[in-house]
């Protein structure tokens, strides 16, 4: 394979993966950040985020020189060291937060756009990382002014707790351009993983990951409300969705109910496809439908926990287990946990909780809950303890020591992620969601 010399713009999640990842692939790559104690870090190997292989592949790429960090995208694309070789290929992977309205914030983009226009080699590509609307390639080719440089269109489908594992055993690898050379240069980086590759347009390259990403929120929010249905009949939602999930059409994965989705990715880029609708004309009733659900379902969950201490969450001292978007993650941005946590809080509750990923108290997130290092500080008095996030080891705890202390021995769990049977062994009676 050839070897590129890659910038990399950006070293959250996405860009840090991806530098790290392509490193790792042979391709001499330099990240930069404007964060400076950041950049510190990761030049000493300390990753700041939870997210397995990462640290090793980090420490990996600069043992053997094929990465660097640097402070500031301009540094990024100076010549690094004694090499004259300019960088060929710049991945932008900035931060598009949800912005006024549900649309998503392009000002890092056009920030750096505005910063490197002038430093960019000839020749060289720009590659859009991050997750844009449709004919931000157009506008960034624009912001360039440059006719010797092409934008590219790349999306990530990196999943927090397997970016690694899913950058280096891509699905489908698109790339999107209305340079056919430039759309090669891009998708032959990634020529080693031998993943299936969809050669397209900027625009449709760009739509890509909404629609992927607005379907599996579609999916989860179909299956939530399936199971609140479930609730009402007299069915259970394993059973359901495990009959479901054997056809291939449908498929096993995003079938299992919780508290609703969250995270970086499903609440933004689902309102972000709201605004790109709104914008072209087109009502996505579907969609306005599956987010109303996700809304619905974080306040089914509070009457759950309302029902089981008795009616009245005022005064109640609930357990919380689980704080994080997901498992396998220290991300709580968007947390469905947080969202029922905060209508528990509203009501009254006092709370604690214990989350793997969560070492302590984060103002803005966690203000109201007092974050605990151990299972046993939570469960004490409680008069519930809640299942919100699906780390696995929850399942492996001491539940005979948990009821000892515990006030009221019940346990909430929006996950389904317990076993009932070693629950009421231990003496909790269990509710889920969607279960008879």
């Amino acid at each position: 394979m050839f070897v590129r010399r890659i910038a990399v713009i950006g070293t959250g999640y996405v860009g840090l993966t991806t530098g790290a990842c392509l490193a790792s692939l042979g391709h001499d790559v330099v990240c930069a950040d404007v964060d400076e104690q950041k950049i510190a870090k990761l030049r000493r190997g300390e990753v700041p985020i939870l997210e397995p292989g990462l640290a090793e592949l980090v420490t990996e790429g600069m043992a053997a020189g094929r990465l660097k960090f640097v402070v500031g995208a301009r540094n990024a694309i100076a010549p690094q060291g004694d090499s004259d070789d300019p960088i060929e290929v710049v991945f932008l992977c900035v931060p598009t937060p949800m912005g006024e309205g549900g649309a998503a914030d392009l000002a890092a983009v056009e920030a750096v756009a505005h910063e490197v226009r002038d430093l960019l080699p000839r020749g060289c590509v720009v590659v859009n990382k991050s997750t844009v609307p449709v004919g931000t390639a157009a506008r960034t080719k624009q912001l360039l002014g440059r006719r010797d440089v092409a934008v590219v269109s790349n999306p990530e489908f990196l999943r927090e707790g397997s970016a690694v594992h899913d950058f280096l055993n891509p699905d489908r690898i698109v790339v999107g351009c209305d340079q056919q050379d430039a759309a090669e240069r891009v998708a032959a980086l990634y020529s080693r993983l031998g993943a299936p590759t969809l050669l397209t347009d900027a625009a449709s390259s760009e739509m890509v990951k909404y629609a992927a990403n607005c379907f599996l929120a579609m999916k989860l929010s179909y299956v939530n409300a399936m199971a609140e249905l479930c609730e009402r009949l007299g069915a259970d939602v394993h059973e359901v969705t495990e009959g479901m999930g054997y056809d291939r059409r449908i498929g096993q994965a995003f079938l299992k109910p919780g508290p609703g989705w969250g995270g970086s990715c499903l609440p933004k880029d689902t309102h972000a496809l709201m605004q790109i609708s709104e914008a072209a004309g087109f009502d996505f009733a579907l969609l306005t439908a599956s987010l109303e659900t996700n809304e619905r379902q974080s306040g089914r969950m509070v009457d759950k926990v309302r029902a089981a201490v008795g009616g009245s969450l005022a005064n109640k001292r609930i357990g919380l287990l689980g704080l994080t978007f997901k498992a396998g993650t220290d991300d709580l941005r968007d947390s469905p946990a947080l969202t029922v946590a905060a209508a528990l809080r509203a009501e009254g509750a006092e709370l604690s909780a214990y989350d793997p990923g969560c070492s302590g108290e984060v103002p803005g997130m966690t203000d109201g809950i007092t974050v605990a290092d151990e299972v046993t500080a939570i469960a004490k008095d409680a008069d519930a303890i809640v299942v919100l996030t699906e780390w696995p080891e929850f399942r492996a705890l001491d539940w005979p020591a948990l009821a000892k202390v515990a006030a009221n021995r019940t346990v909430v769990d929006t996950r389904n992620l317990l076993d009932p049977d070693v629950l009421r062994r231990a003496g909790f009676s269990w509710v889920g969601v969607g279960c008879r």
